[in-house]
């Protein structure tokens, strides 16, 4: 099958598709090269936490925060914020969605031996549950999409639960759907996915209830190593800076798509172009007789992130191969989900027309593989 060449016109001006790390826009590139005289300098210096600077107002413009609200950064990704909401966040107990790969590991964080066990609601993979207050409970939290699966869930506080937090994942949501950031005291994300940049951070917008939560357990007895720290993150960010070296190419790309985001029309046009590229994909697969979206109920379906289901006729890893050999690349399904599907990215940076030519560019090779 890899030996099947898609013709020119039916292939995307851009093939890059990928949930992991994301497309890069060609004006994020140009960005890196006119910052050379700033990579390899120090982030403690007015250059760099000029950029910094620059990130925190642009992501304050583009998530319209209120008064009262920060953006927080910290070394590490999504990974080391579940470790430092552990540390410095929860008080005695969470609760959380787990519906997929992302939940689950926060809650893994969340039982560290410090805290009572969290309370999980844990559905299979492509649905989700709803959490409900539960007494005891100080701090709520659930992915806002779920990169796995393709499962996006409405960011709501929950009801009844006043004096708790609710804290979401957003990593591959964020940027990418419209949302009231008062509806939360911790909305976090690494900047990989809809942000187009590289790892090495996580950013948290936090509530002003949030930050009282961090520094009142920050000057408790609990010992919370330094890495970990959510008040040294704080009070570093309050300066421009992170505890640690950051990765200044990552923030150079974050700098410039802020800007591109921000000029576009905000977040609002933001959710808008996304939504538009995520519904050609669930029209094509809800019509296609050898494609289903993975993601049963319609409201469920994540606008950042689309998983299709193939019929046994079509081998969907082959499928991907052949469109990697014609230059769209990092269609297959999340490794551990193991279904016969492709998972394709609609984040900001692609665009809308890209999504039609892959489109066209799966028909031609189904044409020719189904059995």
């Amino acid at each position: 099958m890899a030996d099947i060449v898609i013709p020119a016109e039916l292939l995307p001006t851009d093939g890059r598709f990928g949930c992991g790390p994301s497309k890069v826009r060609p004006a994020q590139l140009d960005a890196i090269a006119n910052a050379a005289s700033l990579l390899g300098t120090s982030h403690r210096q007015k250059p760099v936490k000029s950029l910094v600077g620059s990130v925190r107002a642009g992501l304050g413009e583009l998530f319209r925060l209120p008064d009262g609200y920060e953006v927080v950064l910290g070394n590490g990704g999504s990974t080391a914020f579940w470790d430092v909401a552990a540390a410095g966040l929860i008080e005695r107990r969470s609760a959380h969605l787990d519906f997929g790969e992302f939940g689950s590991k926060f809650v893994a964080s969340a039982s560290a031996p410090w805290l009572e066990s969290p309370h999980v609601v844990k559905t299979a993979a492509g649905t989700r549950g709803t959490l409900e207050a539960v007494d005891g409970v100080d701090l709520y939290a659930y992915p806002h999409n779920e990169t796995s699966t393709g499962v996006a869930v409405p960011v709501t506080r929950i009801p009844n639960s006043d004096g708790a937090l609710t804290a979401v994942d957003a990593t591959s949501a964020a940027g990418g759907i419209d949302i009231d950031i008062t509806e939360t005291d911790v909305y976090y994300f690494a900047p990989q996915k809809n942000f187009a940049g590289d790892g090495g951070l996580w950013i948290a917008l936090m509530s002003p209830a949030a930050i009282e939560r961090a520094e009142r357990i920050g000057a408790s007895e609990r010992w919370i190593p330094p890495f970990l720290s959510l008040t040294a993150a704080i009070d570093n960010s309050r300066l421009d800076q992170t505890l640690n070296t950051p990765a200044l190419a990552t923030l150079v790309l974050l700098d410039e798509q802020l800007r591109w985001m921000n000029a576009s029309g905000g977040l609002a046009w933001c959710g808008e172009r996304a939504a538009t590229s995520s519904g050609v994909l669930y029209d094509w697969a809800d019509s296609h007789p050898l494609a289903t979206p993975f993601v049963a109920d319609p409201a469920d379906r994540s606008p950042v992130v689309v998983t299709i289901d193939f019929d046994d006729s079509v081998d969907a890893a082959a499928v991907a191969a052949t469109l990697r050999a014609n230059g769209i690349v990092d269609t297959e399904p999340y490794r551990k989900l193991g279904r016969n599907q492709l998972r394709i990215a609609t984040f900001v940076a692609i665009d809308p027309d890209d999504v039609r030519q892959l489109i066209r560019s799966i028909d031609y090779v189904l044409e020719r593989v189904a059995g």
